[in-house]
């Protein structure tokens, strides 16, 4: 008998384990949700700064591979003013954007939970799940870009072009699924992972650099060839700075890290004393991070661009070419030998792999942070491993759009950047006119207004990058709207706190059956609830001599999915009792408060309404959107679902 038993609770229990291995823990970056438990947070733990660096390195020093060769494309032998230009926007621009929201949003929800602060109700919600969908380009796009770079490095390597050049496509979706299978397993180690190939990265790139510019500087010709077709091209070097202002947005790739540094921000160690509410030290060295990231990246783009536009021929940096999104590979295959450049083509291979992992990151900071918050995302949202299933499918369908093709791609990865970036120059320029900083409101408002220009013609002259975004973003409000209709009915209450007086009330009236009468305020007169009260009676068949008290919600904003309910009770005109609610929906509201009763008092209370005149179709959707509507039967509904048992569950009368 007892083996028959622990067969059957095998089989039943094998379903089980598969979902309680997916559902296994929250997303690690959403579990300190702003506000929530801060008092009671420990002293943060985490990584150094300059580690945690590493981790958005991957993303921001992995655009090594290809922007070099992006650069040469859009401007060719003016690829390295227009990357000078790129780096003072960089250094000048998105630095101080980027620290600024370091210190403004510390928890890594980044610009978007500022610019949320700054709206309410529907209009900031829909503008979030609008951004989110930008920075669900910026990192999805990242990791098939990246995935597919790295497949061009491994097809190109001489070693391997004859076996595995067509097979591209299959090498690419290999390589996200490989690292959907390590956020499946778990990503603890990553940001040792990532040290790791940062400083076999860029110590690689160091190496090519200088072996470049030695070369360069021991061909005299080189450089005044390249001088003197520039200035054929291009004529005065105040051409030559307006067209590389003009060519700017094609280059925006070379900002790509930002956005990341921000969002691994939760790793940063900090101080001792650093608290989620206080994270000081982390906001320091968070800056940190930053500027050394900028500075190391804008060296390199600086170096590269020169010594790739110098020694390359302008034919090898079309489609086809041996230098096309492997621009640096090429010079350490040309110049340092096969077998260096073999180790340098893994060396990309894995760093441009692993920046799919720093995105991804970015995608599970983000999501979880605000969709099943909104009630716009079903509760496993909350778990990484059914975001990671999710984000790895919608990947391969990306790459399968784009074909792996780096060049396609850099449209739609250059506008997520942009937009995210503008949303951040936007938000920090609020901030500051905020905190009445009249020198940084113009400053930012300026830097705000380069990004808004330079993401309007990147837009223009590539329209595939805002139409995959627009597809994010509608993809994202429908699933939202549709998951959040179907949660419609939930009990979406986090806690009842009730005042003395309306816990006196309660107390008062439990040594009888405990009857509330729900009420609409408007005049709140004597007369109002005298007619009130009489009419429930009248409908109700209550005696004179039944004891009742008057219960009304006032509602917050209707588009929080969910909070806390607020009781006060107080006495109007010296006779009548009444409940004040406070929360995001009256039926919500109501059906919180009649649970919390039952349970503190152990009896069932009852509660009267009366029909509301209208559609019924029509009072459903006032209560979706604006949380009021045909209260009775929805509170019925929520309790329904709240509460299985009927004869636990409160009663509701309608007249």
């Amino acid at each position: 008998m007892a083996t028959a038993e622990h067969t059957g609770t095998s089989a039943d229990e094998h379903p089980g384990r598969v979902r309680a291995w997916l559902l296994e823990g929250l997303a690690d970056m959403a579990k300190h949700q702003q506000g929530g438990g801060a008092e009671q947070e420990p002293a943060h733990r985490g990584q150094r700064w300059y580690r945690v660096m590493c981790l958005t390195g991957v993303d921001y020093f992995s655009t090594l591979g290809y922007q070099p060769g992006i650069a040469a494309l859009a401007a060719g032998l003016l690829s390295p003013i227009a990357t000078i230009v790129l780096v003072v926007v960089t250094l000048a621009g998105a630095l101080p954007v980027y620290r600024r929201v370091a210190e403004d949003s510390p928890h890594g929800a980044g610009s978007i939970a500022m610019l949320e602060r700054l709206l309410s109700f529907w209009k900031g919600k829909l503008f979030v799940l609008a951004l989110l969908g930008f920075a669900a380009t910026d990192f999805l796009i990242t990791m098939t870009l990246s995935a597919a770079d790295a497949s061009t490095h491994l097809v190109e390597n001489p070693h391997f072009s004859g076996a595995l050049h067509s097979h591209q496509m299959l090498i690419t979706l290999l390589l996200l699924a490989l690292l959907g299978a390590v956020f499946l397993k778990g990503f603890l180690e990553a940001i040792g992972v990532a040290v790791v190939l940062v400083g076999i990265y860029l110590a690689l790139n160091v190496v090519v650099v200088v072996d470049g510019l030695w070369h360069v500087l021991t061909a005299a010709h080189l450089v005044t060839d390249w001088t003197s077709g520039l200035t054929a091209e291009r004529g005065n070097v105040f051409v030559m700075i307006g067209v590389s202002l003009l060519i700017f947005p094609k280059l925006a790739l070379g900002m790509s890290g930002f956005e990341t540094g921000v969002a691994v921000m939760p790793h940063v160690q900090g101080d001792q004393d650093d608290t989620e509410q206080r994270p000081t030290g982390r906001i320091r060295d968070t800056k940190k991070l930053l500027t050394t990231a900028a500075l190391i990246m804008s060296c390199f783009l600086i170096t590269t661009s020169f010594i790739t536009t110098v020694l390359i021929p302008k034919q090898e940096f079309q489609p086809g070419g041996q230098a096309n999104g492997r621009a640096l590979a090429y010079l350490a295959h040309e110049y340092l030998g096969s077998a260096f450049g073999t180790v340098y083509d893994f060396s990309t291979i894995a760093i441009l792999w692993f920046a799919g992992a720093s995105a991804m990151a970015g995608l599970l900071n983000l999501m979880p942070r605000y969709l099943p918050r909104y009630g716009m995302a079903p509760h496993w949202a909350r778990a990484v491993r059914p975001m990671v299933l999710v984000f790895i499918l919608v990947a391969f369908l990306v790459t399968w759009i784009f074909d792996a093709n780096v060049d396609k791609q850099g449209g739609a990865y250059a506008t997520g950047v942009l937009v995210l970036m503008s949303s951040a120059a936007v938000a920090v320029t609020i901030s500051a006119r905020r905190s009445r900083d009249r020198r940084w409101t113009v400053i930012f408002g300026v830097i705000a207004a380069v990004f808004l220009y330079t993401t309007v013609v990147n837009v223009l002259e590539r329209p595939d990058g805002v139409k995959i975004g627009a597809c994010f973003i509608a993809g994202i409000v429908l699933i939202s709207l549709l998951s959040r209709l179907a949660r419609a009915f939930e009990l979406r209450v986090t806690g009842v706190e009730m005042d003395d007086m309306a816990a006196r009330f309660v107390r008062d009236i439990a040594s009888r059956r405990i009857r509330f009468i729900a009420n609409e305020p408007d005049n709140r007169d004597a007369a109002e609830y005298r007619d009130k009260a009489q009419q429930i009676r009248s409908d109700n068949d209550l005696l004179p001599e039944d004891d009742v008290v008057f219960v009304e919600v006032t509602v917050r904003d209707a588009s929080d999915f969910e909070s806390a309910v607020t009781v006060r009770g107080e006495v109007l005109h010296g006779r009548y009792r009444v409940l004040t609610l406070e929360g995001t929906s009256v039926p919500n509201a109501l059906a919180a408060m009649l649970l919390h009763v039952r349970d503190s008092t152990g009896c069932i209370p009852h509660i009267y309404f009366e029909w509301t005149e209208g559609s019924p179709f029509a009072n459903f959707m006032r209560f979706f959107l604006f949380g009021h509507g045909e209260v009775a039967p929805v509170t019925r509904e929520v309790l329904r679902e709240a509460e299985h048992d009927p004869k636990r569950r409160p009663r509701v009368h309608v007249g």
